[in-house]
């Protein structure tokens, strides 16, 4: 755990007592300082409670004696509305902050990695993650991936921080520059929270903050709003400007082509990897994961060949392009990350046959941009809230669709379809296809999180019957 020491002495408000609340109130307790912690849900009241965090009324109290509020990522800033607590905070005076601000303020001697963009943070973070350790760093990986933050080791001099930045978590660290600031990709998510797409982008592009030579921005131009934001920080020459893509050539940056990874930084153009060896990383969005893992660790010093070696032994994510088995010839993937549309079409590029489970809470958009993949799925079978429009949709789009309710029964469903299509449709490459859990919504109308999503179909296909084979025979669509 982190000792958050600045604030020693003095009241500090925690509103929002999930995981990272929590470590952050003991962080702050353990550096000396004074917590009043509350949350709205009297469940997570009781948890901290029994974690030991002091807990005071935020909306009865007398906020004069405050000077800093920190706030849960999840907890609305600015949109639709700031919470009442935010406007109890900034009407007297009191800084709001999250807990990546209150690392930064006391990891002061420590590098940083942060890794932001819609969607592959988590498997880049992972993956940079995995590149430090097994080439020697002192390395801890967290933010909104994994472990809090305040939950993490401390390190020295010699330590790297690898951060996975949310937007909201962007927009509540105010003071800490990263030394290598990697931004994937940008399509429409959160603007709930964000008013509009500029919104978004701008707390994205809150990553680069104060970024000055040798300092190092690694920005994926495979969409448009990254590569404007791309050009204009190339153009104001502040920091070193890493272009990186999945599916171009970029000038003086790290791209991949035709299933190689190139790194075109330097003068040289130089083909540095197969991407056809690196098994659990399949797919184009994952090709954009390893250029800008290759970038963001060589630009820190590890050796090209090393880093290399090491994205060859990342043995992947939960709930990210997961095989969890082949069963009678029929591969089961566990994408239960992919919450919203752009990045279950990531996953369905991925694979030529598909029995695509899908739904939940759906996000603004539907499921328009997996369009140009729909061509892939076989038969959709449809879980929660979404499912009745997402039906409708596939069905005017000539996809065969099931109305399955919950993911027992969607499970089942796609299992007898992808069996009876073995049977009957004597297909030439004898494989049985994909079910794949890529619901391209939120979890929150069944499950917890998308954990919890991912975990019941773990158990769910775990518990089918019949021979199995080894996972690595799940056949991924070549990339050109």
């Amino acid at each position: 755990m982190i000792e958050v020491f600045p604030f020693a002495g003095l009241p500090v408000a925690v509103f929002g007592l999930g995981k990272s609340g929590i470590a952050a109130a003991r962080a702050l307790m353990a550096g000396g300082a004074e917590v009043w912690g509350w949350d709205d849900g009297e469940d997570a009241r009781q948890r901290a409670r029994a974690a030991g965090v002091p807990l005071v009324d935020l909306y009865l109290c007398n906020w004069r004696e405050l000077t800093s509020l920190v706030l849960s990522p999840g907890v609305p800033l600015h949109h639709p509305k700031p919470h009442r607590i935010v406007e109890l905070a900034r009407g007297a005076g009191c800084e709001v902050i999250g807990d990546i601000e209150l690392l930064a303020r006391t990891q002061r001697e420590a590098a940083y990695v942060g890794i932001t963009g819609t969607n592959g943070k988590s498997t880049t973070t992972a993956l940079i993650g995995h590149i430090f350790k097994l080439a020697g760093r002192s390395v801890q990986v967290g933010g909104n991936i994994g472990r809090p933050a305040l939950e993490l080791e401390p390190l020295d001099a010699d330590g790297i921080y690898v951060l996975e930045m949310s937007s909201y978590q962007l927009e509540l660290t105010v003071s800490i520059t990263f030394d290598i600031a990697v931004l994937l990709n940008l399509t429409p998510d959160h603007l709930d929270r964000h008013g509009d797409m500029a919104g978004y982008a701008a707390a994205k592009r809150q990553i680069f903050h104060r970024q000055t030579k040798p300092r190092t921005a690694v920005i994926g131009i495979d969409d448009p709003a990254c590569e404007r934001i791309w050009r204009e920080l190339k153009a104001a020459d502040e920091q070193v400007v890493i272009p990186i893509s999945s599916t171009r050539r970029a000038e003086g940056g790290v791209y991949v082509q035709d299933g190689t990874l190139h790194d075109d930084r330097g003068g040289k153009n130089t083909a540095v990897a197969d991407m056809a060896a690196m098994r659990t990383l399949p797919g184009a969005h994952n090709a954009q994961n390893a250029a800008a893992a290759f970038a963001a660790c060589t630009a820190a010093g590890v050796e090209p060949s090393v880093a290399v070696a090491c994205m060859r032994s990342f043995p992947g994510l939960a709930h990210r392009q997961e095989t969890i088995a082949i069963v009678d010839g029929v591969a089961y993937v566990n994408d239960s990350k992919a919450t919203n549309a752009d990045a279950a079409a990531r996953a369905l590029a991925c694979y030529p046959r598909v029995y695509w489970i899908a739904g939940g809470r759906a996000k603004e958009g539907g499921l328009t941009a997996a369009e140009p993949f729909l061509g892939r799925v076989r038969r959709a079978f449809l879980i929660g809230e979404a499912a009745p429009a997402f039906a409708q949709f596939l069905k005017d789009k000539k996809i065969e669709a099931t109305v399955s309710g919950d993911l027992a029964a969607a499970v089942a469903a796609a299992r007898a379809a992808a069996l009876a299509d073995m049977r009957d449709s004597a297909l030439a490459d004898g494989a049985g296809g994909v079910v794949l859990l890529s619901p391209a919504c939120a979890s929150f109308d069944q499950f917890a999180n998308f954990e919890a999503r991912g975990e019941a179909f773990r158990a769910l296909v775990e518990g089918l019957p019949g021979e199995r084979s080894e996972p690595e025979a799940v056949s991924v669509v070549p990339k050109g």
